[in-house]
């Protein structure tokens, strides 16, 4: 029963996640403001999260995961209303704030409780669920787009995310068996500063940094991609595009679920990453037809899959249970670097050259997450 509820909690939080790409086309428009403010605004969202991180190993050791999962998923809430009534593209940061804050809680403290918990199965599965959260939203806000608007979009999202929450808070009483357990690692937990010195941590930290810089620059700009390089796209459907790496994502979690006891996390990552490197392939490809592109969007989002909960389940093993805390800690704000500043740096270069150019963009992170992820290996085993 935890397991389902922790499951649920992914859920929410992949459901903020894709709204601002899914809706940008149109959010655009509304605020008469240029295509490339998208990434303003998803670097606000990311700046809260690397906070948010940053303090989730000091939380951790004062706060049992149950409670930062209920206040996370509160703040997630406040966020997505405040993005339903803003008047302005200004008062969306405002909102930012309790939408970043959120997400960066839940996803340290729930990825340090399963990874010192629970198998690497479990753990992909956990992310799959994410993948379910991601792809249902881009849906949403088609649906408002076409019966209503896209502040509706995320209106709708919080609502559910309002039915998590109080999920969450009827599962209380399932968080017992593990109380005293989970507190007695967090007063065990190494420090920051102390982690940053274990060998390979900081090499992990960078490869993080390039998967999210790859990852979010599709979860926001997949929508505007094609509605930049194919024609004669509706709204909606162009809305639905969001879901494409989403859909990848959760199916290559799942895939790995089952076979992760068996191949092993490093050779999830290996397989994994190739599989992008096809769907970049794809992606490139000149056809004036959208269908090869969506099919390389969702095979990305596949090869993505395993590689993010694969390097956050091998840091007790790489860095030891008491640096695994503050390890993930470091890993996710060094992810949330990547999807801070990436996507708007895109954001910019698109402007300049064009958004085409987005294949390449996401060819050079993968080829850089690959080789510091097997550079890492080499200084775990010196």
């Amino acid at each position: 029963m935890l397991v389902a509820v922790i499951y649920l909690v992914f859920i929410s939080l992949g459901l903020p996640d894709s709204l601002l790409g899914s809706g940008w086309p149109t959010m655009q428009v509304a605020f008469n403001v240029p295509s490339s403010y998208a990434g303003y605004v998803s670097m606000a969202i990311s700046f809260m999260t690397i906070i948010s991180a940053l303090v989730s190993a000091k939380m951790m050791r004062k706060f049992h995961t149950k409670w930062i999962v209920i206040v996370s998923v509160l703040l997630t809430v406040i966020g997505l209303i405040g993005f339903s009534v803003s008047p302005t593209y200004a008062m969306l940061f405002i909102f930012v704030i309790p939408y970043g804050l959120g997400a960066g809680a839940i996803d340290a403290s729930l990825n340090h409780y399963v990874a010192n918990n629970y198998s690497g199965a479990v753990m992909n599965f956990l992310h799959c669920f994410y993948g379910v959260g991601a792809m249902i939203s881009p849906n949403i806000m088609a649906m408002a787009l076409r019966k209503a608007r896209w502040n509706e979009g995320y209106r709708w999202t919080a609502y559910i995310q309002l039915g998590i929450l109080i999920v969450c808070i009827l599962s209380l009483p399932l968080w017992k068996k593990n109380d005293v357990k989970d507190e007695d690692k967090a007063e065990e937990s190494a420090g920051i500063r102390e982690t940053l010195r274990r060998p390979g941590v900081i090499l992990t930290m960078i490869a993080f940094f390039s998967y999210c810089s790859g990852e979010l620059t599709c979860f926001l700009w997949t929508p505007s991609y094609f509605a930049g390089v194919k024609q004669g796209l509706t709204d909606d459907l162009i809305a639905s595009f969001g879901s494409l790496i989403f859909g990848g994502l959760m199916l290559g979690r799942l895939i790995s679920g089952f076979v992760s006891d068996k191949l092993g996390d490093r050779l999830l990552i290996r397989i994994g990453i190739a599989i992008e490197f096809i769907g970049i392939l794809l992606v490139a490809l000149p056809i004036a037809h959208y269908l090869p592109a969506a099919i390389g969007f969702v095979v990305i989002g596949t090869g993505m899959g395993p590689v993010y909960p694969a390097i956050q389940h091998m840091a007790p093993i790489n860095f030891g249970k008491k640096y695994s805390a503050s390890a993930i800690a470091l890993q996710m704000a060094s992810a949330y670097v990547g999807s801070t500043f990436m996507p708007m740096v895109f954001g910019g270069l698109q402007q300049v050259v064009g958004i085409g150019i987005m294949p390449l963009y996401l060819l050079i992170f993968a080829l850089l997450n690959i080789v510091l992820i097997e550079r890492t290996y080499i200084v775990i085993k010196k």
